[in-house]
């Protein structure tokens, strides 16, 4: 079966892979408008800091990871609500999971459980994503 086939009975298309990244912005592509936000760009670079990090404390560890996928998520979210204030509402709970997820690895790094350097890191894309989804929520 190639891409294009169906299946008989139900002629719903069959799908043969999976997306493994955000469109690219190239011509003839599907953009979502989260896609068209700096500011998701930066969530998704919160989250692989915070990965990064490799918190040694499986609760801290777990916080941090759920805060910076909330912070993605809200973004999104964010992005494809209509009215003003829906979007301020996620772009609010997004900027407060930044935080959280920054403290964490902060935390983390106090109790000698991540890297000082890891902990610099997550705060630096941190404070720029609250910057950006601080603009958003106005």
């Amino acid at each position: 079966m190639n891409d294009n086939s169906f299946r008989r009975s139900s002629l719903i298309p069959v799908a043969t892979s999976a997306v493994s990244s955000p469109p690219s912005g190239s011509s003839g592509s599907v953009s979502l408008p989260h896609h068209k936000l700096i500011a998701y760009s930066v969530a998704l670079e919160l989250l692989a800091a915070v990965r990064s990090a490799q918190l040694r404390d499986a609760k801290l560890r777990d916080e941090a990871l759920r805060s910076a996928k909330s912070a993605c998520l809200n973004t999104a979210e964010g992005a494809g609500r209509v009215t003003r204030g829906d979007k301020a509402r996620s772009f609010a709970i997004a900027r407060a999971e930044a935080g959280e997820a920054a403290a964490a690895v902060e935390i983390a790094a106090s109790c000698g459980d991540a890297s000082a350097a890891s902990s610099a890191e997550v705060n630096r894309v941190a404070n720029r994503l609250v910057a950006l989804l601080t603009g958003l929520c106005r």
